[in-house]
């Protein structure tokens, strides 16, 4: 699978990569923005079969029917019920201290929409399972996939959200009106 991928999204379709995520890093939260299009899945997850990275992802249970459900799960594809209180960042810190590995993928503006605020789940999971957060990108204007800084939550969570969402600003998703301002 990994041949196929670096030769559909980067020969055949002219994109190209940039960074890496250290070989030792095991275990984090890999944040993928701009979200802006369901065009995304297809390109991140093309990335990461490329890359040779096992992603988990978090997908609203309503996807999970068949036949898109087995499909969605066999993809990395984790259920989650948005619509009521469930301790959800608990739960998926917990799946961190249970495994060696654990990548977990999270859009953080939680829409494909314009979002004036990112949820901040992501970095309440990797802060309460003591795991980093990697920046990854898709940068539709210049056709790179991409990996960023690796960022360890101080715990000011307001500040290191403002140094991440700068970090994104110079990336356009499929539709840059929708993306971080």
């Amino acid at each position: 699978m990994k041949r196929i991928a670096n030769f559909i999204l980067y020969k055949l379709m002219g994109w190209q990569k940039k960074g890496e995520i250290p070989k030792d890093l095991k275990k984090y939260v890999l944040i993928a923005a701009p979200h802006t299009s369901n065009w995304d899945f297809v390109y991140a997850k093309l990335y990461f079969w490329a890359a040779g990275i096992p992603v988990k992802i978090p997908i609203k249970s309503d996807l999970f029917f068949f036949p898109l459900g087995p499909i969605l799960k066999a993809m990395g594809g984790i259920p989650v019920n948005r619509k009521k209180s469930t301790n959800l960042t608990s739960a998926i810190a917990q799946m961190f201290k249970e495994r060696d590995e654990l990548v977990l993928v999270i859009t953080p503006e939680g829409t494909r929409s314009y979002a004036p605020e990112w949820k901040k789940g992501f970095y309440y999971i990797a802060q309460e399972a003591n795991v980093p957060i990697v920046l990854g990108y898709i940068d539709f204007k210049t056709k790179t996939t991409g990996i960023g800084p690796v960022f360890k939550p101080t715990g000011n969570v307001e500040k290191d959200l403002e140094e991440i969402v700068n970090f994104y600003k110079q990336f356009e998703g499929k539709y840059p009106e929708k993306g971080p301002k």
